[in-house]
C-alpha cells in the first residue's frame, strides 16, 4: 500500500505541473459540446476528494462501507467551476489530495484490508462491487485514485498533447 501511495503522490505533483501550464483562459474550454472544461474537471475531483474524505475516515470507525453519495453534475453546476480562477482550483486539489494521502497512509492495516460485505460500492465506487461481495476500504481507496487517473488522462488528452508516467495506470 505504501508504495502504491508513493506513486499516487507522484501522479499528483506531476499533473500539478503540468495543468499549471494551461492558462486560465484554455481550462474554461470544453473538448466538445456538453463536456466538462478543465476547470470542471479538476472542480469534481475536489468534489470526489471531499466526499471521499469523510469516507475514508468513517470506514476506519464503522464495520461496513456505506456511504451517502452525491448528484456530481448538479456540484459541479452549482458551483459553477468554469467561474473560478484556474490556479486556485489547482492549489486546491493538490491540497486536498495530498491530505487525502496522509489520512491512507496513517489507516491501519486491519481497517484497510478488512472484508466488509455490507457496502454500497455497487453504487458509488466508479469501478463498482457488486452488493453482497466483500470489499475492502483498501479497494474503495485504490478506486478512488483510479477515478482520479480517469479524469486526469481525459484532460491530458484535450488539453496536453502528452501523458504523464502512471496517469493512465490503474
Amino acid at each position: 500500500m505504501r508504495n502504491f501511495l508513493n506513486e499516487f503522490a507522484a501522479t499528483v505533483e506531476d499533473a500539478f505541473v503540468h495543468l499549471s501550464e494551461l492558462s486560465d483562459e484554455e481550462s474554461a474550454v470544453a473538448s466538445k459540446e456538453g463536456k466538462w472544461c478543465p476547470k470542471e474537471i479538476i472542480g469534481h475531483l475536489i468534489d470526489s476528494a471531499t466526499n471521499n474524505h469523510q469516507r475514508f475516515v468513517r470506514a476506519q470507525m464503522q464495520d461496513d462501507l456505506v456511504f451517502s453519495g452525491y448528484d456530481q453534475e448538479r456540484w459541479v453546476d452549482l458551483q459553477r467551476y468554469r467561474d473560478s480562477e484556474w490556479s486556485e482550483l489547482l492549489v486546491l486539489w493538490r491540497s486536498y489530495n495530498r491530505h487525502l494521502i496522509n489520512v491512507m497512509r496513517r489507516a491501519s492495516d486491519e481497517a484497510l484490508k478488512r472484508p466488509r460485505e455490507n457496502h454500497n460500492l455497487n453504487e458509488i465506487a466508479w469501478q463498482t462491487v457488486p452488493a453482497g461481495e466483500p470489499v475492502t476500504l483498501e479497494y474503495f481507496m485504490r478506486d478512488y485514485i483510479g477515478h482520479l487517473k480517469n479524469h486526469l488522462q481525459q484532460i491530458f488528452q484535450d488539453q496536453i498533447p502528452m501523458r504523464l508516467k502512471g496517469v493512465a495506470d490503474g
